[in-house]
């Protein structure tokens, strides 16, 4: 049962529990998918988080316990939705050298080789659970635990877009160059965020990714052809076999 309370004069927060888990996640999806094709009039946008969904919206248009009407008349109907059939990223990765500067790390304090560290990094199919920090970054749930290892001391003032890293227990990819405080184990040649595409950004909560593991040689000529706007990530559905 989802929890509503004000969020200031221009918002609500929508809380649907308190814990990280698939199955919020896809109660939260079903929800914003209602929100998507059912509009209610005044409502600005909303954002979606691990276990809530901020709402903003324009009180001169509908108020408070208007829309808390709506919302709970919307909530009723998204039991009866049809999950949808997830699409998985494919994603190529080069890991450790110069793309991975703690990879080694990463091997030594989880006391597993690197060959290891790559079978268990790539072995996943990862849940996008949320999209933010910069445009095009998925925060990724699924990391297996053996992988979980502690932040940097003290954050790089920046990593190369497509840097692949692991903080906690989480993992994701970082679309362009930005700081991090994550520990970086490799990188991919796509592009996770361009501008110049339609739409800009190449994932989407809500869809899963999976790890390719590839060598020095593959990655720059992937890279070559991202840049050239001539590669298409691979992508399945979730529901078939691969």
């Amino acid at each position: 049962m989802m929890q509503i309370e004000p969020l200031g004069d221009m918002g609500i927060r929508i809380k649907f529990g308190n814990i990280i888990s698939e199955d919020i996640h896809r109660e939260i999806q079903q929800f914003t998918s209602q929100l998507k094709d059912k509009p209610i009039n005044g409502i600005i946008e909303w954002v979606p988080s691990y276990t809530n969904v901020a709402i903003y919206y324009q009180p001169d248009i509908i108020s408070y316990s208007d829309l808390i009407t709506e919302l709970n008349t919307l909530y009723e109907r998204t039991n009866k939705v049809e999950p949808f059939n997830s699409t998985v990223y494919e994603i190529p990765v080069y890991y450790g050298g110069e793309a991975g500067p703690d990879f080694s790390f990463i091997a030594d304090s989880t006391g597993v080789s690197e060959e290891e560290v790559i079978r268990l990094h790539s072995s996943q199919v990862y849940l996008i659970y949320m999209m933010g920090f910069v445009p095009g970054f998925p925060y990724l749930g699924g990391l297996p635990n053996q992988l979980a290892v502690p932040r940097l001391p003290h954050p790089r003032p920046s990593v190369l877009p497509g840097s692949v890293g692991i903080g906690g227990n989480q993992t994701g990819i970082y679309p362009s160059e930005v700081p991090s405080g994550w520990r970086i184990i490799g990188r991919t040649p796509v592009k996770l965020f361009d501008i110049e595409d339609s739409p800009p950004v190449l994932l989407e909560a809500g869809n899963y990714l999976k790890f390719c593991p590839i060598d020095e040689a593959e990655f720059h000529r992937i890279k070559q052809l991202a840049d050239e706007q001539k590669y298409t990530v691979t992508t399945y559905k979730r529901m078939e076999a691969r």
